[in-house]
């Protein structure tokens, strides 16, 4: 895949990650996708766990915005150097990570692991919850 492939790709699906429709975000993927991020290590493996995953996912973060800073191709896709700006009660915070991005014949999704530092979104959130308690 090209940079510019990978930047073609990445400003379609990664809008897909911001409002509450896991159904579009899916699409992206293979029906026999694996998918891992931070929150579940061990990743899951097919379209229907990955729906029923990005179903809580995103109704959790309906707001949070990805956007696409470099991709680096690579056999088979490309690695995906993106900032996140995620937001937790009135703040906003922002991220860079990376994932991986590999395609399947079709062009679709068939491995894609996500990496980043989530230290600072944890202890936000704790902080968010705490106020509300008081």
């Amino acid at each position: 895949m090209t940079p510019e492939q990978a930047r073609e790709f990445a400003a379609r699906w990664l809008p897909a990650w911001t409002g509450n429709n896991p159904e579009k975000l899916t699409d992206f993927y293979s029906e026999d996708a694996f998918y891992l991020d931070p929150g579940i290590p061990d990743g899951v493996q097919g379209k229907k766990k990955l729906l029923e995953y990005f179903t809580k996912l995103l109704a959790q973060n309906p707001e949070w915005i990805w956007t696409q800073i470099e991709g680096i191709p690579m056999q088979g896709g490309f690695l995906n150097k993106w900032h996140a700006i995620i937001p937790v009660g009135r703040k906003k915070l922002e991220f860079v990570g990376v994932c991986f991005v590999q395609m399947d014949e079709n062009g679709l999704i068939g491995r894609n692991e996500v990496y980043f530092d989530r230290t600072n979104l944890f202890l936000e959130i704790l902080k968010h919850r705490a106020k509300k308690q008081d």
